[in-house]
């Protein structure tokens, strides 16, 4: 495949020939992913003609931008989100869900206590490992919403993008301060 006939008005999707869903099957993902760069990587047109370097260069981010998107479960659903709305609409807003909150500010103190217990690495393992569930569950009940997408399963699945979103950034905290203990030791 030259770069040239790569289709830059394909989806994600349309682009590694895969469904339109949640779900995806990161083995057929990785394969397509190496099969495109095969043939779009800039190094391989390094004595080409400016055209082609350009094209191989936009050929080569794009390729490298959906399947970034695609690999990450939250960019996929806000990806999704998007391709089905219009607007993945999730960046300035957070969950409306009180009981989610509450327990989110919980995991936060827990984590901010973490420095302190006689075990901070445990603490902080702990915690990631209740955002990793929490990130699963979600992960399924955004597989169902999207496997039949409707404006009522499209709602619901932007509430949990929001949740999503915010275990995320959890999550990178409680790895920096992982990070962080790990070099006091």
């Amino acid at each position: 495949m030259n770069p040239a006939v790569l289709d830059f008005s394909k989806n994600y999707f349309e682009l590694f020939d895969l469904p339109l869903g949640f779900t995806v099957d990161a083995k057929r993902l990785a394969e397509r992913y190496r099969a495109l760069q095969a043939v779009t990587h800039p190094d391989r047109f390094a004595v080409a003609a400016e055209d082609e370097k350009r094209l191989s260069l936009e050929a080569s981010t794009q390729v490298n931008e959906a399947y970034r998107t695609l690999k990450d479960p939250l960019a996929r659903a806000k990806y999704l989100l998007e391709l089905h709305t219009g607007d993945p609409g999730t960046d300035s807003e957070t969950s409306k869900d009180g009981a989610f909150l509450m327990e989110q500010m919980e995991l936060r103190e827990t984590l901010a206590e973490a420095q302190t217990s006689p075990n901070p690495r445990a603490a902080v393992a702990t915690v990631l490992t209740h955002l990793a569930e929490q990130s699963v569950a979600l992960d399924k009940e955004l597989a169902g919403l999207f496997a039949a997408p409707s404006p009522a399963s499209l709602d619901a699945a932007r509430e949990l993008v929001r949740k999503l979103q915010f275990l995320d950034k959890c999550r990178r905290d409680a790895e920096e301060l992982d990070a962080a203990i790990e070099g006091h030791y």
